[in-house]
């Protein structure tokens, strides 16, 4: 219940904070490319639930939905200002919609594609799937893309084990710093 709480009001203040930066970036992404400039993606939510997920569309309309690891060369995919809106981690800001929604939290499991099956096998296996899924979490802060699925599970389960309030500002104040960093941040 204080999780939900921290992460409506939170998200609501940030919200307000960054929306003329959320107003900069749609227009900077409706200018640079055709299509829409929210992408929502199908994800799977809390308990399995597939909920579809917005973020400020940095690849090209035709690209096929995979995970980053899956696309190759993941650049060609790219629009022109989608690899500084990915590093920035500003294609992430209409997530925080889906935490006032209750779709998401602030903090935990990144959600997974509608096609990642075998994530989602290994989340239910390990009891993780019962989290609703985060803008950031603790297999984010701890390697996020360069991790395997079997170790990102491994922080997701050790996150579940000692999840707390305290925990997940350490995991926004540590994500605030890769962000910053760019460390550990995909292309």
């Amino acid at each position: 219940m204080l999780k939900r709480a921290f992460d409506v009001l939170a998200s609501a203040v940030a919200l307000t904070i960054l929306l003329p930066i959320c107003a900069l970036v749609a227009i900077a992404v409706r200018l640079e490319s055709k299509g829409p400039v929210i992408f929502r993606s199908e994800r799977f939510g809390k308990d399995g639930v597939i909920f579809l997920m917005p973020k400020f569309r940095t690849m090209k309309v035709d690209t096929p939905q995979l995970p980053t690891h899956l696309l190759g060369d993941g650049r060609i995919h790219l629009t022109r200002i989608g690899g500084f809106l990915r590093r920035s981690s500003l294609d992430e800001l209409p997530q925080l919609w889906s935490v006032l929604k209750g779709d998401m939290s602030l903090v935990g499991p990144r959600p997974a594609l509608f096609n990642q099956h075998d994530l989602m096998g290994m989340r239910r296996e390990a009891g993780v799937d019962v989290l609703r899924p985060g803008i950031t979490g603790w297999a984010q802060v701890n390697g996020r893309d360069e991790l395997s699925l079997a170790r990102k599970v491994a922080f997701e389960k050790e996150y579940l084990s000692r999840s707390s309030l305290a925990l997940d500002l350490q995991i926004i104040w540590m994500t605030v710093a890769k962000v910053l960093t760019r460390k550990g941040v995909s292309h």
